[in-house]
């Protein structure tokens, strides 16, 4: 990779990165060959294949406890065989070994689903040297007893809980699907979390209609996912104190230049790593650098949040004014 003519360095969670492009947490993160393949082609940090809640669980001999309502027995047996291959162990020893094969930050991520008695195993992920923890919150509620005030305080506590026993910088990793976002930010933020992930995409799901048989959706996404993830992190970015990661939809050097304008620390990377490959990494970064010089800025920090101090940004307008604006564009061309 070519020497930036642009300076990418950013901060991240109170981590010194060499550019804004992280490697997200996935199968290729999952191998100390895939973290030294993503190091090697430019990746800024780069976060660890999570570890669910139910695997760590299950090695500290409580197994049933702690599998969280969305998982049913057959999921809750597998994750428990999965204890017995890759669990808690293999993992410190894949950050052990991240940590002496890269020089750039390790971030070792969790799945979990409440916070309970594995929130131990956050102080020897500490212990085994890696730079941070993201924190994958999966709740899928599915009763019609559970409340949004209940679900936002599970959140809050798992928060709480984990902040209780790491030092290390915490980063909680957020799916969409929330009636007041802003709200379930500010408690997030309160219970002690130093960055937030925007955000987690779910797996994709579809139905065979002849087979009667549930098979997976669009696996990878696409840069036309970005507008989600960007619309929040440029209403969030002027009004939290804590570093915002946009992921999901980021798949060339344009999509990493929006997030930075709309306020973004980072950008996080999956789909473009198998559907472009690893080396995506390196064209991500050289293709934001192109980018931050053609468009006058001496790098990212010039960059980032540009957007909310343009005379074009009203955050009350984000919604509503493009809502207007495309239903009367439709009226027009109809």
């Amino acid at each position: 990779m070519a020497d930036p003519a642009a300076d990418l360095r950013t901060e991240y969670l109170g981590l010194s990165l060499r550019n804004p492009v992280v490697a997200s947490s996935c199968g290729i993160t999952g191998s100390l060959t895939g973290v030294c393949r993503c190091a090697e082609a430019g990746a800024g940090a780069i976060v660890l294949q999570s570890l669910f809640e139910e695997q760590i669980v299950a090695e500290l001999g409580g197994a049933a406890a702690g599998a969280g309502a969305a998982f049913p027995e057959e999921a809750r047996a597998y994750l428990q065989s999965l204890a017995h291959g890759w669990g808690p162990q293999p993992y410190l020893k894949l950050i052990e070994n991240a940590k002496r094969a890269v020089d750039v930050p390790v971030i070792a991520s969790v799945n979990c689903t409440s916070g309970d008695a594995w929130t131990d195993y956050a102080s020897q992920i500490e212990s085994a040297g890696a730079d941070a923890l993201e924190l994958n919150i999966a709740l899928m509620p599915v009763g019609a007893d559970e409340t949004a005030d209940e679900i936002e305080e599970t959140m809050a506590s798992i928060v709480r809980a984990v902040r209780r026993q790491t030092r290390l910088p915490i980063t909680v990793k957020l799916g969409p699907y929330f009636t007041a976002l802003p709200h379930v930010v500010s408690r997030i933020v309160d219970a002690g979390a130093d960055g937030l992930v925007l955000f987690n995409r779910f797996y994709q799901f579809d139905i065979d209609p002849v087979a009667l048989t549930a098979v997976p959706g669009n696996r990878y996404s696409t840069s036309n996912e970005l507008q989600l993830p960007l619309r929040w992190v440029s209403i969030l970015s002027p009004r939290v104190s804590c570093d915002l990661s946009l992921s999901t939809g980021v798949h060339t050097g344009t999509d990493a230049a929006k997030a930075m304008v709309a306020g973004a620390r980072v950008v996080q990377i999956a789909s473009a790593l198998y559907t472009r490959k690893i080396e995506a990494l390196s064209a991500i970064v050289s293709e934001l650098d192109r980018w931050l010089c053609e468009n006058g800025y001496a790098g990212v920090g010039d960059a980032r949040g540009r957007f909310a101090t343009s005379g074009h940004y009203r955050s009350k307008d984000l919604e509503r004014l493009q809502y207007i604006k495309a239903l009367t564009r439709e009226a027009d061309e109809g």
